[in-house]
């Protein structure tokens, strides 16, 4: 019963947001600056951007609306000899893009992070479970992930395009951090309003995360599934 974060998929925002918070510009490529947390090819890609220096310049910003995004994970089981998928859901997210309107390819993209304690299934002890033994909440509160690069964008593209990318970055649960890329799936309703699904397939034993025995369980996959499903807004 692993979380997800993140999926993270605020880099699926900002690629949208540099595309339609200019309008104007009907044709922008997407790249990253070097600062901290922003978007960064990891090689050389005809549909990757490369880096450049950050310049002082109007900026708009894009905040994630947790109330109307979800971030939730999907685990199978085996529950009293019956196959079973467990599904934990949070929308307490948060993250923000900042989009430079002079100069798209200058903008930034903060980490995403998920409060870690909020993510919960159809039954109280195994949220119990997943708080105190598994993701260990009390001393590790945040899952977070920090984009790292994006990849699979066109060299164009206008308002109200829909678009399907990938999204790297590093995955933190708990203490363990793992590289992890998710599919995005982005529309750009509004040159204010980005929705979009990010989905990626991760291994808890990666992140050391392991189940307590449980006898109604007789097995759990290792395989988790992460969405993120968000909604980000122009303030």
């Amino acid at each position: 019963m692993n979380v997800s974060v993140p999926r993270f998929t605020l880099v699926a925002l900002a690629a949208a947001a540099l595309l339609t918070a200019c309008a104007g510009q009907t044709s922008t490529p997407i790249a990253a600056s070097p600062a901290t947390s922003t978007l960064a090819p990891a090689e050389p890609d005809p549909t990757d951007v490369p880096t450049s220096p950050a310049a002082a310049q109007p900026e708009v910003v894009f905040h994630i609306l947790a109330e109307e995004s979800e971030a939730r994970f999907f685990i199978d089981e085996i529950l009293r000899g019956s196959p079973n998928t467990v599904v934990g859901v949070t929308n307490a997210v948060s993250g923000e893009i900042r989009i430079q309107t002079a100069s798209p390819t200058q903008s930034t993209l903060g980490p995403i992070e998920i409060e870690a304690a909020t993510l919960s299934t159809d039954n109280g002890f195994r949220n119990g479970a997943i708080n105190n033994f598994i993701l260990q909440t009390g001393e590790f509160p945040t899952i977070t992930f920090a984009p790292t690069s994006i990849g699979g964008l066109p060299a164009a593209v206008s308002p109200g395009d829909s678009l399907s990318f990938t999204v790297s970055g590093d995955l933190t649960v708990r203490d363990v951090t793992v590289p992890v890329t998710f599919n995005i799936d982005l529309a750009a309703e509004s040159p204010t309003r980005l929705t979009g699904l990010a989905r990626a397939t991760i291994l808890r034993s990666d992140f050391g995360l392991t189940i307590p025995s449980v006898p109604s369980v007789a097995d759990v996959s290792d395989e988790v599934i992460l969405e993120f499903e968000f909604v980000a807004q122009a303030s």
